[in-house]
């Protein structure tokens, strides 16, 4: 699954990476949890990083206050479930991060891990979006997510659904058949995972110090493991 990302790099770095401008105030986010906004990229405005709240809304919802938000999608049934079949098939869109979070452990004592790419890289997850309109417009997104790689398998038997930089744009605009093609676990060397502190537990610490690697002393029997 995917319920905490972050995306910090250089506001310049993300609109040359993805070829697009941001329409709002870019700030550096650490710790982004349900209920925040994700940075997005839509299929109707695929020159454009916007913001959407991350907990989806389906545009036939009676009251967006109510009811489940579904912060991701499992790509295997996203075809098939109501919540998500229109937006699949019309409105998919790229999510940008530079990194998620993931625990492991048995209850009551998981370790928090950081999974991101080599240098922090920015990358684009893939997308749900969808749009409640009822006298005001809210846009809403959620994550597809799919079976883990071998990067995060030690942590969670899901990840999110990282698209190659080449199969990004294909995404937006693919067929439902191809599109769902897509979903596969990232295939990449460049994945890593380390532990940090259990700070990032708490939304509220949205610093740059949840990144810190745990003591070792502090880390699970999982072990170190990378790409």
């Amino acid at each position: 699954m995917c319920g905490r990302t972050s995306l910090f790099v250089d506001p310049d770095d993300l609109v040359d990476r993805f070829d697009a401008d941001l329409d709002f105030e870019y700030e550096r986010r650490y710790n982004i949890a349900p209920g925040d906004d994700l940075a997005v990229i839509p299929d109707d405005r695929q020159e454009t990083i916007t913001r959407q709240e991350w907990g989806l809304v389906p545009s036939w919802a009676d009251d967006p206050e109510e009811g489940p938000r579904p912060i991701n999608a499992r790509g295997e049934t996203v075809a098939e479930k109501p919540t998500f079949r229109d937006a699949f098939e019309r409105r998919r869109c790229l999510v940008l991060a530079d990194g998620f979070y993931e625990w492991a452990g048995s209850r009551g004592s998981k370790r928090p891990y950081r999974i991101h790419l080599t240098g922090d890289e920015p990358f684009a997850m893939a997308g749900l979006w969808d749009r409640w309109e009822n006298g005001s417009t809210f846009e809403s997104v959620t994550v597809v997510t799919t079976d883990a790689n071998d990067v995060v398998a030690p942590l969670h038997d899901r990840m999110p659904v990282i698209l190659d930089a080449d199969a990004e744009r294909e995404w937006l605009h693919a067929d439902p058949s191809r599109a769902h093609d897509l979903l596969e676990p990232y295939g990449g060397d460049d994945l890593e995972a380390y532990p940090i502190s259990t700070a990032v537990n708490d939304p509220a610490n949205d610093s740059a110090d949840v990144l810190l690697p745990a003591d070792r002393g502090e880390q699970s029997d999982l072990g170190d493991f990378g790409a």
